[in-house]
Order: structure tokens, then sequence, then C-alpha cells
């Protein structure tokens, strides 16, 4: 499914969306954006790069960072469910991640984690290791895993 087949599910579903985005940077909600008319289903992303902007922007909790670290699945799941709750969307994607060059040996460069907030369902955590493909290469390509879940949830509450 491409973007504009996205938005037109989500505008025939009526369900608004939000972003919080760690390693991405905005890039999410920039190729939502990119399509005309999506502003009828985006409501509003939010860059929240350090952990302080987590903190204060989406209410990710100081214990969970201290006790996980903010390339965590706990992180991104307080990261979806704080966009959702701070913003008017029902359906709420988030990511936090290395994107490289490095990280570390617990942490490696290519390690993002994803959380997908939506109205009336348990929150969705995951990891995907996309490996050192390089920064812009990590970068891409959990815009693209996160655009795919967001597709994948609205053709699931639609019946599709």
């Amino acid at each position: 499914m491409n973007v504009s087949e996205l938005i037109d599910l989500a505008k025939k579903s009526g369900v608004m969306i939000a972003t919080a985005e760690s390693c991405t940077g905005g890039m999410i909600a920039a190729a939502l954006t990119d399509i005309a008319g999506s502003s009828a289903v985006f409501d509003r992303g939010f860059v929240t790069y350090s952990n302080a902007a987590k903190q204060d922007m989406l209410g990710v909790r100081v214990e969970t960072l201290d006790a996980h670290g903010a390339v965590s699945e706990e992180v991104a799941r307080e990261m979806a469910e704080g966009a959702r709750a701070r913003s008017r969307a029902g359906l709420a994607v988030s990511v936090t991640g290395i994107a490289g060059p490095g990280g570390s040996e617990h942490k490696p460069e290519g390690r993002v984690c994803f959380g997908l907030a939506q109205e009336g369902r348990t929150t969705l955590c995951e990891t995907v290791e996309f490996g050192a493909i390089g920064r812009a290469g990590v970068r891409a390509a959990s815009r693209d895993h996160a655009l795919r879940l967001l597709a994948t949830a609205l053709q699931r509450g639609t019946g599709v």
C-alpha cells in the first residue's frame, strides 16, 4: 500500500493519525503530509529527539528511560501512547532507534523500536534489526516500516 492509499483508507475510516519520532526526525510525518488532502487525517507529529523532549512532549517517564534506555520497546510504547493522548488522533505510531553510525554491543546500529497505539486496542510494540545499512538507510527503512504499521492497523480496523 502506498502513502496515498494509506491516507485514503484513513479518510474512509474516519481515523486521525499522529506520529512520535526520534531517529526518523519527522520523516514519517513528512511522508504523510507530502500527500494532498492529508490534513483531513493527519493531526500532528512530535519530533522528540532528546530524552527531555520525550518526557516533556509525550510524557515518557524518566523511570522508563533509566531502566530501559531510549531505544526500547517500553519507551516506544510510552511515546505512541503519549502521542495519542496528546492529540486528536485515534492512531499513533512511534519510532526510536540507533540510526548510526555506530551503536553498542547491547544496542547495535540499525536497531529500531516501534509502537502503535490505537483507540480500543492494546498498544503494539516491536523491535526491528535493520543492521548497519547506514544512517540514511536505517532512517528510510524505519519510515517505511512505520507507514506499513499504520496501513496494517487501518486495514485491520476496516476489515479490509
